[in-house]
């Protein structure tokens, strides 16, 4: 996927989470906004997985261990959802290990318990 389409896709994906957002507000569930997040991808034609399975590879084997991306949009971002009061150091360093074990370009954090939906969304590259 070629860069510019990468960031019209970006662009759609935070208006997807305005959206989610602006109907349903904060104090809800993870899983209730990753739920209608995923409905929100589909309405707008957006090709996207959820709990995403990818293999663990370490210097070059890999391992019988894996881990899971929240969404997956275009085979290219990756997006991870939470729902808390305070997003920790932790929940940035998951995203960007994420990008770099999948070897992805671009990740969104969106916390969708925020009062302002732009203080809930976050954008990281992975040699982009």
């Amino acid at each position: 996927m070629e860069k510019q389409a990468i960031e019209y896709c970006a662009k759609q994906l935070v208006d997807a989470g305005y959206r989610v957002h602006k109907e349903l507000g904060p104090g809800l569930l993870e899983s209730v906004y990753l739920f209608c997040f995923m409905e929100e991808l589909n309405l707008r034609g957006i090709k996207a997985k959820q709990e995403v399975v990818q293999p663990l590879y370490y210097r070059g084997s890999k391992l019988d261990k894996e881990f899971r991306l929240d969404i997956l949009v275009e085979n290219e971002i990756i997006i991870e959802i939470k729902a808390v009061e305070i997003l920790l150091p932790i929940h940035i360093a998951q995203l960007i290990s994420y990008l770099k074990l999948s070897d992805k370009r671009l990740g969104f954090l969106i916390n969708f318990n925020v009062p302002v939906f732009k203080d809930g969304i976050h954008r990281y590259v992975n040699n982009y």
